[in-house]
């Protein structure tokens, strides 16, 4: 900065910043290098009279950087007002600004300004938008825009902005049919951008085959990864239940950062590895890498997996030592552990001597565990504090309060909790994803539509047979309804998790591992179940489900019962 100030000196005296190349370049290092500083961009800028469109830019992406989106605004209006025209290059800059700060309305402004100035069909315009409508999460104007498009005019950037749009909106399926229409086309080379948006919607669907192939690709057209793409990779094996691979990768990069740590302490948390997982915080704290409040949840949740509650205490007290203060999210962890260990009524008082208030994500766990372990009257005092919480939805309570009551096998009291439900009809149905030959199948629990699928009817008649040669029982008790029990048996028989399964055994080499993604905690029976049916099969089974991995190979489940 001190040269750059020497320089500016030098120009003044020789009289040359009136010369629009001395200012323009001054202003550039200015606003835009490392070292360099707005306010001293500004006092350079405001000493010319004159100044021209470059110039104009400059400060507006200067602001930008600094992610100051009101006053690049500013330097646009006084452009305006100076009737000085923008150009192709002023909109990318301030879209780009209301992308990262998710500023829609000035954003839409910006978009009618585009129009009025005729600058609707250039590239880096149509880029930018796009971008700027998918971070701001209006995906249908992004695909409108995108589409509006001549597919010559189509570049790695547009590509690049599409994909991105969809994984900012979470369509996770949607992203990966656009990035297999853009690698069949053959300008296409690989991006980076594209490439990390790939991985997040295989790590989200379970789709590890893809992930692989994205990995072999990356391989292949990159030099070098860096440690985000290699944090993005460790990510996708270890949410896609291949631990073995993430723990290679994590052992071979060769830059780690508190990001690489934090992903591989999660991961063996939610593969239940919860020594391993206190060795690796350990080994990032002799490295020098100072714990965050988030990679202490990870190390807690890891705690929680495995019983490790003494541990779970100790590091929280270790988290205070380091004067990073507890969030409820830390709390929580501790909960949820005591309540795993059945310690209920430990949780309760452990709650009632926090120094905030428990939100619902709290007492859910805590009104979970009591459902788990038949605690039927600490579950109605939990119940009531959630209702006094949030008056207005009480559906997930008198549901979850209902299961309880099932589970007591008091029927008076379910009945009267399912008519205090304002809307007994809509629930949330349990679905699973299972990936094959690179595509994700989707199926929902009780939903007819699987019969459809080719063999899955008698897939699912030859398990139940060979179960019941074993010895298999369906656990009745996990379904919630006054039925008989051939009806119990039925729906039981058609979770999604099993439907899953024999779709997976059906379509994939029997020396191939079945993985599933589930969105709820698995239940008891579907546990059994894919125990016995990983041993009668022969098959190594891998499922997500909302809190953890389960990997059940030879009868036995990775999580040792405990989950």
């Amino acid at each position: 900065m001190e040269d750059l100030k020497q320089s500016h000196s030098l120009i003044l005296k020789l009289g040359l910043l009136s010369r629009s190349f001395c200012t323009s370049n001054l202003i550039s290092i200015s606003a835009l290098s490392h070292f360099g500083s707005m306010d001293y961009a500004c006092s350079i800028f405001h000493q010319i009279d004159f100044p021209n469109s470059f110039q104009f830019n400059t400060m507006i992406r200067g602001h930008i950087k600094d992610t100051n989106l009101d006053e690049a605004i500013i330097f646009y209006n006084r452009m305006l007002e100076m009737g000085i025209h923008p150009n192709n290059f002023t909109y990318p800059s301030l879209l780009k600004g209301c992308s990262y700060l998710q500023r829609l309305q000035e954003g839409m402004q910006l978009h009618g300004h585009v129009f009025k100035i005729g600058l609707q069909d250039d590239v880096f315009v149509q880029n930018s938008l796009i971008n700027m409508y998918g971070k701001c999460r209006e995906i249908t104007k992004s695909c409108t825009l995108f589409n509006q498009m001549d597919d010559l005019d189509k570049s790695s950037a547009t590509w690049s902005a599409i994909i991105g749009a969809h994984v900012s909106k979470e369509m996770w399926g949607e992203c990966l049919d656009m990035f297999r229409e853009l690698s069949s086309r053959k300008d296409w080379r690989g991006e980076e951008s594209v490439l990390v948006s790939v991985l997040s919607s295989c790590i989200n669907l379970n789709a590890l085959d893809l992930g692989r192939s994205t990995h072999g690709f990356l391989i292949r057209n990159l030099s070098g990864l860096n440690v985000i793409i290699e944090t993005t990779l460790l990510d996708l094996y270890l949410k896609c239940g291949s631990l073995e691979t993430g723990l290679s990768i994590f052992e071979r990069m060769k830059m780690k950062n508190e990001w690489s740590y934090s992903v591989m302490i999660s991961g063996l948390a939610f593969h239940g590895y919860g020594i391993e997982a206190l060795r690796v915080f350990s080994e990032m704290r002799e490295k020098g890498f100072e714990p965050d409040g988030v990679v202490y949840i990870s190390v807690l949740t890891a705690c929680s997996h495995v019983g490790l509650l003494k541990d779970g205490f100790t590091l929280f007290e270790k988290m205070k030592e380091d004067k990073i203060e507890p969030t409820i999210e830390h709390y929580g962890c501790l909960v949820d552990a005591m309540g795993k260990m059945g310690k209920v009524t430990e949780a309760f008082e452990f709650i009632k001597k926090m120094p905030m208030e428990a939100n619902e994500v709290v007492w859910y766990s805590l009104l979970g565990a009591c459902w788990v372990h038949k605690d039927l009257e600490l579950g109605e005092k939990v119940a009531k504090k959630l209702l006094e919480l949030n008056p207005q939805q009480t559906n997930g309570v008198y549901a979850m309060l209902s299961n309880i009551y099932t589970k007591s096998q008091r029927w008076e009291l379910v009945s009267l909790t399912r008519r205090a439900l304002v809307n007994p009809l809509v629930k949330t149905h349990g679905f699973s994803f299972v990936e094959v030959k690179r595509k994700v199948y989707k199926f929902v629990s009780n939903d007819t539509l699987w019969a459809k699928c080719e063999g899955v009817s008698d897939m699912l008649y030859q398990m139940q047979w060979q179960l019941r040669f074993e010895g298999y029982l369906p656990d009745l008790s996990e379904v919630f309804l006054d039925v008989d029990e051939d009806e119990k048996r039925e729906r039981l028989s058609r979770h999604s998790q099993k439907l899953a399964i024999a779709f997976g055994l059906i379509h994939t080499s029997k020396s191939s591992s079945i993985r599933i993604v589930r969105n709820m905690r698995m239940c008891k029976d579907c546990h059994v179940y894919t125990k016995m049916i990983s041993l009668i099969y022969e098959r190594r089974i891998v499922v997500r489900d909302r809190n953890r991995f389960h990997c059940f190979e030879n009868g036995v489940c990775s999580c040792k019962d405990y989950w």
